[in-house]
Order: C-alpha cells, then sequence, then structure tokens
C-alpha cells in the first residue's frame, strides 16, 4: 500500500461496498467517434470495447437488464447547452451520424434500452433512474467511455440515486492513461468498487438463469 492509499485508508475513504443480488448493466457511448482513426474522439486504443463486450456476453447470460447509451443533438447542439459549446468534437453528435452509431461488438439487442442523451451523465435528463427502479435494480455495472468524463458522471449519478456501482477497469476507457488511472482512483475511493472484467463475470454467473447454464 502506497503513502497516498494509507492516507485515504485512514481517512475513511475506500470502503468497501458489497454488489446487489439485482444488477443492471450500462454500456456508455461505446460509439464509432471513439473507436474511428482519424476522428476527433478517436482514443488510439480498442481494448476496452471487447473487453465490454465479454462483460455484455455474461450479463445477457444472467438474464439481466442491459442499458447502452449513445449522443445526439439537434441542430445547433441547443440541446446540449454549455456543454456543447465547451466540447467541440461534440458537434459530431448532431443528428444522426456514421460516428454517433454504437459499435458492432456491443451492438444492442432487440430486448435492450438503447438510451440517446446529450450530457455526460448517462442518468441526466434521461429515464435510467426510472428505467432501473422499475427494474428493481440495487447494483449497477458501468462499462464504456470515457473514464473521466461520462463513465465517473454515470458513477457518481448512480451512487447518488442509491444503487451499487461496479465499475470495471478494463471494460472503460479514456484518450489517456493519466486522467484514466486518477478517476479509477477517486472512484474506488469515493463512489464506486472498481472491479476486474473476471470478478464481474463471476458475480453475474453466479446469478445466471438455469436455463443459460443448463
Amino acid at each position: 500500500m502506497s503513502d497516498l492509499d494509507s492516507d485515504y485508508s485512514q481517512a475513511g475513504f475506500g470502503r468497501a461496498l458489497e454488489p446487489g443480488s439485482r444488477p443492471a448493466l450500462v454500456v456508455i457511448d461505446m460509439v464509432r467517434a471513439y473507436f474511428e482513426p482519424g476522428a476527433d474522439l478517436y482514443m488510439g486504443a480498442d481494448s476496452c470495447l471487447h473487453e465490454a463486450a465479454a462483460v455484455l456476453a455474461a450479463a445477457r447470460d444472467a438474464g439481466i437488464p442491459v442499458v447502452h447509451t449513445k449522443v445526439s443533438f439537434s441542430a445547433d447542439g441547443i440541446d446540449g447547452g454549455v456543454f456543447f459549446r465547451k466540447v467541440g468534437a461534440l458537434q459530431h453528435f448532431v443528428g444522426d451520424t456514421p460516428l454517433g452509431q454504437i459499435m458492432p461488438e456491443v451492438e444492442p439487442a432487440s430486448d435492450e434500452v438503447v438510451i440517446t442523451k446529450q450530457y455526460a451523465s448517462a442518468f441526466f435528463g434521461t429515464s435510467l433512474a426510472a428505467t432501473l427502479t422499475a427494474a428493481r435494480v440495487d447494483t449497477l455495472v458501468i462499462t464504456g467511455v470515457s473514464t473521466s468524463g461520462c463513465v465517473r458522471a454515470t458513477a457518481v449519478d448512480a451512487i447518488q440515486h442509491g444503487f451499487i456501482p461496479l465499475v470495471v477497469r478494463e471494460a472503460v476507457g479514456d484518450r489517456d492513461a493519466r486522467p484514466h488511472e486518477a478517476n479509477l482512483f477517486d472512484m474506488q475511493a469515493k463512489y464506486a468498487e472498481v472491479v476486474s472484467t473476471g470478478d464481474v463475470q463471476k458475480y453475474l454467473g453466479a446469478l445466471a438463469r438455469p436455463e443459460a447454464t443448463s
């Protein structure tokens, strides 16, 4: 344990949250803009996409609710407000654009909810909280991009709505390792459990439907 970890622990940060028995998965903004070489938002790597696909497969085997998010703005980004003005690359999400399409590796199934959002958190201005509450969800498994942006904002809102956030370390990504690691550290300290793909697969496997394991 580093000095910083020890300091955080002694101050009372980082207490463990026990996952519940009724999880859901949210796949945040796994759209072409982040994985298309040459695009303004291209992250430079796609390992988190493949890890997210593995978590998605485990969620489907377990029969838990799955929600996907993508981003789209009205003309001139009017529904994106100041956020749209702050981040110039969001102009690529005006209307129904190729860069806004969800990647085929995590393509939503016909019975999976797809939420279109305009801000960082998957909860802000959307039906996500109501959808999870109606399904009696107690735990939210979080994958997607970016770690320092929409993933973090969603994790913070998840805990504020009373859901236990599980951020899957390998299944989230950012364009720079520095904000990626810093935000994983901070989420583990204050807002979420940062877990591995393997741990989530085991967790979901224990909840798998009988017909899925027969």
